[in-house]
């Protein structure tokens, strides 16, 4: 087939086609072949009632995976997220079990709770230059010995607030799960962020080249804190909607999403060398990943072999995009 024959066919591909990422076409048609691999599974793969339930699931990861994305973005990595979510999660319902006030304070705690973590995380990597893989998985050792040293070892007996249950399981939309909805407007807010304001921009600009961007005159330091400081408080969220999820919080909560979240924002194209990427690919991710997860459960995969398959999902998708150019 000649260059001619094949721009031919390039031109009268629709608009949105020609310029949408190679990867994130990737992960939808993944998500495509997995519900058809599934279908043929199972014949409820395919149901209403199937696919709502999977999208309530992946709500949770996708609150969690948003905030990675930010970080992921600027070239670093959180690997805090398993313990800042159980924080916010046994925070919001210890606090809860203090009285009214407390019910009414339980989710800001919470949050607070992850954003306090990430401040830290952020300041060790802005201002003390840690490389942000020592100093996140210092801080998730941290926040793991403090809620060890709270709950005695034992698992927590303080249960999630009705508005926690209410945030994670209802439906203020008919037909649409609340966690979704929160989902979507975290997504909205984070693609508007990115798109439209300045600090969205410092990120792209730092994620290509931090000295570059410090010599324009950004803040690196401030929007570097900025970002792990909303990692730290959306991976809380994400255990604040898991607890209510499950009606109460867990110290091992947390463990399951570290992985997935950092697979999924890969899976959807973003660059683990910062500077590169767009939330619909981590949305793709999100989906692809819960998706994964729900087969490999029906075919009863043991976790060991979950997190083999997300270490090799990782490294492809590094080798495929996560490359940095020659001139970098």
């Amino acid at each position: 087939m000649s260059e001619t024959t094949i721009g031919g066919i390039a031109g009268r591909m629709p608009k949105f086609i020609r310029r949408a990422d190679p990867a994130v076409l990737t992960a939808f048609a993944c998500i495509v072949l997995l519900l058809f691999l599934g279908s043929l599974y199972s014949r409820s793969f395919l149901s209403p009632e199937y696919l709502l339930q999977q999208l309530k699931v992946a709500s949770f990861l996708g609150v969690i995976a948003t905030g990675m994305m930010l970080v992921i973005l600027l070239g670093q990595i959180d690997l805090s997220v398993p313990w800042s979510v159980a924080v916010g999660a046994m925070m919001a319902s210890a606090v809860a079990a203090s009285g009214p006030a407390g019910v009414a304070l339980a989710i800001p705690f919470g949050i607070f709770c992850g954003v306090a973590i990430g401040i830290v995380n952020g300041i060790g990597v802005a201002y003390l230059r840690i490389p942000s893989m020592i100093i996140t998985l210092a801080t998730n050792a941290v926040a793991q010995g403090l809620m060890v040293v709270y709950t005695g070892g034992f698992s927590p007996q303080d249960s999630a607030t009705g508005a926690m249950r209410y945030l994670a399981t209802g439906f203020a939309i008919p037909g649409v799960p609340n966690a979704f909805t929160i989902w979507a407007l975290i997504g909205a807010a984070m693609v508007f962020v990115l798109t439209r304001t300045s600090f969205g921009r410092a990120v792209y600009g730092i994620g290509n080249r931090e000295r570059a961007a410090y010599l324009s005159g950004i803040d690196t330091r401030r929007v570097v804190m900025i970002a792990f400081a909303v990692s730290g408080g959306l991976s809380a969220f994400g255990g604040v909607l898991l607890a209510g999820y499950a009606s109460k919080a867990a110290q091992s909560m947390g463990d399951a999403y570290l992985l997935p979240s950092i697979a999924a924002v890969v899976l959807g194209g973003t660059s683990i060398l910062g500077g590169r990427g767009s939330y619909l690919g981590t949305v793709a991710g999100v989906i692809l990943i819960t998706l994964l997860q729900s087969i490999l459960s029906v075919m009863q995969m043991p976790e060991a072999g979950r997190q083999i398959i997300y270490g090799v999902v990782i490294v492809a998708m590094l080798l495929l995009y996560g490359r940095a150019p020659a001139s970098r």
